[in-house]
């Protein structure tokens, strides 16, 4: 592998996406899925990253449980996984997935041309404009499971909140996926998957609009990962979801240990997407450093100690595909998750976008 690939120095160039959605027509947002996916692959993004309910739309209320759209989401998931056989990134989608006698809103986490797992929704709304157990079951409880998908003649794939999904050929790529009102609750899943050792936390949501919510999110992505010392990569719905009652406004974000690296416009007409190189090197080394972290995954490892890990070979480029993230200039103003410190980091010394792209711009930004 070449030396100047950010793979090699153990980055994750990673996407946030958000699409115009076909209101259940899984054919229609599986094309646009593939159409940002391949836009992705192209950039050497290792990871994507789409909103919740990605192949059904998140605003259709009971046409989510009529049988011929949720088989219709089964087979056009299957021609999805086909077409990424060929493709880099690991892409993390949604999708109303039947288990048992319930309907659960499912994270399918794909990669060339296999379903590696699914994580349902632990937690559902069901206050002000949300009521989503009327539709589906709470998925808090599964843990342990395996789901058939393809009908009779498909595969049994790992099932649950327990999921962790390792790369094999890119030492602290770490992935565990939740969706949308995860993360709102005290002690969201992907805290535990943190101490698990979970590196990099994807929240897939459809989150309608309010005023202050889109600062709310922030907060809430800035905080998941400054306390997890991971990175944190939101992408919400948008345009094509139903407005009859709510709007949407296509919100993706990337935080590492508390900093924006990346988001996209929102209310964005036509597909968007944020991407970053995530440094997984600086994330191992601030868990070592802080010691209370461990001590925090011992005092929970009854549950901790259980999460599955499912292995994968992503198999990243190997030549220069350059660096996407702001690198300050000067050494003596690193940016970390505590604010401004004088201890530089290891890699000040890379292609530095100069000083009007580095701590004088950074330090305006969102704090």
């Amino acid at each position: 592998m070449d030396f100047r690939s950010v793979y090699r120095h153990r980055f994750l160039r990673t996407a946030a996406a958000t699409l115009h959605t076909t209101m259940a027509d899984p054919a229609a947002n599986v094309a646009t899925v593939l159409e940002t996916a391949r836009t992705c692959a192209d950039d050497g993004v290792g990871l994507v990253v789409f909103p919740e309910l990605t192949l059904s739309g998140y605003s259709i209320e009971d046409v989510l449980m009529q049988d011929t759209l949720l088989d219709t989401v089964e087979t056009e998931l299957v021609s999805l996984v086909a077409a990424t056989a060929d493709l880099l990134p690991v892409l993390v989608v949604g999708a109303p997935l039947r288990y048992r006698h319930r309907l659960y809103n499912c994270a399918v986490v794909i990669h060339r041309g296999r379903i590696l797992g699914v994580a349902p929704k632990s937690y559902l709304p069901t206050y002000r404009e949300f009521y989503e157990r009327r539709q589906t079951a709470a998925g808090d409880d599964v843990r342990g499971a395996t789901i058939r998908l393809g009908g009779a003649s498909g595969v049994d794939v790992p099932f649950g909140t327990d999921l962790l999904f390792a790369a094999e050929d890119l030492p602290g790529l770490v992935l565990h996926a939740e969706i949308c009102e995860d993360y709102w609750v005290p002690i969201p899943p992907s805290s535990e998957a943190a101490l698990a050792g979970a590196t990099v936390l994807a929240n897939l949501s459809g989150s309608p609009i309010t005023v202050g919510r889109a600062d709310t999110r922030h907060l809430l992505s800035r905080s998941a990962s400054a306390r997890c010392l991971a990175a944190y990569v939101y992408a919400a719905a948008g345009e094509g979801e139903s407005t009859t009652d709510v709007s949407w406004d296509g919100q993706t974000m990337i935080y590492e240990n508390g900093v924006l690296l990346a988001e996209s416009g929102r209310f964005p007409q036509g597909a968007r997407h944020a991407v970053a190189d995530v440094d997984l090197d600086l994330i191992a080394a601030e868990r070592r450093r802080q010691g209370t972290f461990d001590d925090n995954r011992r005092t929970h490892a009854a549950r901790t100690d259980v999460f599955r890990t499912i292995g994968f070979r992503l198999d990243p480029p190997g030549h220069d595909i350059g660096l996407r993230r702001t690198v300050e200039r000067f050494r003596s103003c690193q940016r970390t998750r505590h604010g401004w410190s004088r201890t530089a980091s290891r890699r000040t010394r890379s292609r530095s976008p100069g000083w009007s792209s580095g701590c004088a711009r950074s330090a305006s930004r969102r704090s």
